[in-house]
């Protein structure tokens, strides 16, 4: 689940937090969001699954096939927890290949234990509580399951911008075939899309900075691995349903050309 353009937003705030020791490993970061009233919000890809507490239901949410739009309930808070890209398929407990671009109820997975968790998380009176409840849930899950360390260094290497899945392969010891099937149980895609992916979250982490002028967006096309201004902007809309400029304008609020 992708991280906002900006972190606050109107009367929504987002907030990360680094996550217990024992859980590190396979979450990346702690989340909790302000939301306010009821309102769509568009989700884009980033590789990664989000475990995600609403104040109605507990959802795996994931969107590396592109951009998921979503309806944010009204409520007071949200908390989450976003896992690390490689790790989804074994703590989730399927192929990630199984999982349509949406959040799935989690009790869909995990059955009694999403239930027992949710009747927790609706007695939590704040974010903090909740949060250390979804952390609990996940260490609980990881005694019983074995990650694939190969999915998890194959996700690392490939976010270079150079990276080319055949030397990632050769490096990891497995053939290209073998990587892909265990990428696309995983993550949901191969190691191709993936690239694509997570060129694009190196391109919203960058975001910013052409908004505060301190970059244009041909020079963060070229520090991100694209091509040229025209690649970026053809990645962008396939991934985002809109044009560089687009989201830059969405992030300040002023006229940026595409």
């Amino acid at each position: 689940m992708g991280v906002p353009l900006r972190r606050r937003s109107g009367r929504s705030v987002y907030r990360e937090s680094t996550p217990v020791a024992e859980v590190a490993g396979v979450v990346e970061s702690a989340w909790t969001g302000w939301v306010g009233c009821r309102r769509p919000l568009r989700v884009f890809p980033d590789g990664c699954v989000d475990l995600v507490w609403d104040g109605r239901g507990l959802a795996a949410v994931t969107t590396v096939r592109g951009v998921l739009r979503h309806e944010l309930p009204s409520a007071e808070w949200t908390v989450g927890l976003r896992l690390r890209c490689g790790v989804g398929g074994a703590v989730l407990g399927l192929p990630m290949t199984d999982l349509t671009a949406e959040a799935t109820p989690l009790r869909d997975l995990w059955a009694g234990r999403a239930r027992r968790a949710e009747a927790r998380l609706a007695e939590c009176g704040a974010p903090g509580e909740a949060r250390s409840l979804l952390e609990e849930l996940v260490a609980e899950r990881l005694r019983d399951v074995e990650l694939d360390g190969l999915s998890i260094a194959a996700a690392r290497a490939l976010r270079s911008p150079g990276a080319r899945a055949d030397r990632v392969a050769a490096a990891l010891g497995v053939s290209e075939r073998g990587l892909r099937r265990h990428v696309r149980h995983e993550i949901g895609v191969g190691p191709k899309e993936l690239q694509r992916v997570l060129r694009f979250r190196r391109f919203l982490n960058r975001v910013e900075a052409v908004a505060r002028d301190r970059s244009s967006l041909a020079d963060v096309a070229a520090e991100v691995g694209y091509a040229d201004q025209s690649h970026l902007g053809r990645e962008c809309r396939r991934l985002s349903d809109s044009s560089p400029g687009a989201l830059v304008r969405s992030w300040t609020g002023r006229n940026v050309p595409d």
